[in-house]
């Protein structure tokens, strides 16, 4: 059966939310909004020569690409809420880029990599920095360790009001639930009485 139109919305669908996945270079982004999205444009491009000692790829030497401006998907949660989600590029010299596509976003899920949890501090500090609420979901690596959430959450700075998950970038149920958890925290921030 071929794709649905991507222009077509079915006339359930009453509320959309712009979302973020976020993170480090090379830590799942792409792969999360390829798994949990039907529809989705990648700007990826090859990895050259001029990113020797600029990208890291200690973590996944097998990466040959990188995101260049944006992975973009659209998800239908439930039969009136629609999610549509950007991927950002994981790279600090992209910032001016991932400023623009912050812009009218609700919120961040971010991607992080128990191999290296210090890469994750910029994109958490930009993200304080803009106001933008997030939920943080630890990608599972077949390499890489199953710490505690509590020692993440302290290992991160994390508030205790930030949801803190787990997810496998590769498993649409998990990928699913981590961005579930995100907006529950959004729809309860929504409620909370204003000071």
């Amino acid at each position: 059966m071929p794709p649905p139109d991507f222009d077509y919305l079915p006339s359930t669908v009453t509320r959309s939310a712009k979302l973020l996945v976020t993170g480090p270079f090379g830590v799942g982004k792409t792969t999360l909004v390829g798994t949990v999205a039907p529809l989705v444009l990648r700007m990826d491009e090859a990895m050259t020569e001029a990113s020797l000692g600029v990208d890291d790829l200690r973590g996944t030497p097998e990466k040959t690409t990188t995101t260049v401006a944006m992975d973009f998907g659209r998800l239908h949660l439930n039969e009136s809420l629609v999610l549509y989600l950007f991927g950002t590029p994981g790279q600090v010299r992209f910032r001016p880029l991932w400023e623009g596509l912050a812009d009218g976003a609700l919120g961040a899920l971010v991607l992080v990599d128990t191999r290296d949890l210090d890469r994750c501090h910029d994109v958490l500090d930009l993200l304080e920095e803009y106001g933008t609420p997030y939920a943080v979901a630890v990608n599972r690596f077949d390499d890489g360790t199953d710490y505690p959430l509590h020692e993440v959450r302290q290992a991160l700075d994390l508030a205790e009001a930030t949801p803190l998950t787990t997810c496998d970038a590769r498993d649409r149920q998990s990928c699913v639930g981590a961005l579930i958890t995100l907006v529950e925290y959004l729809s309860a921030r929504r409620l909370e009485p204003s000071p």
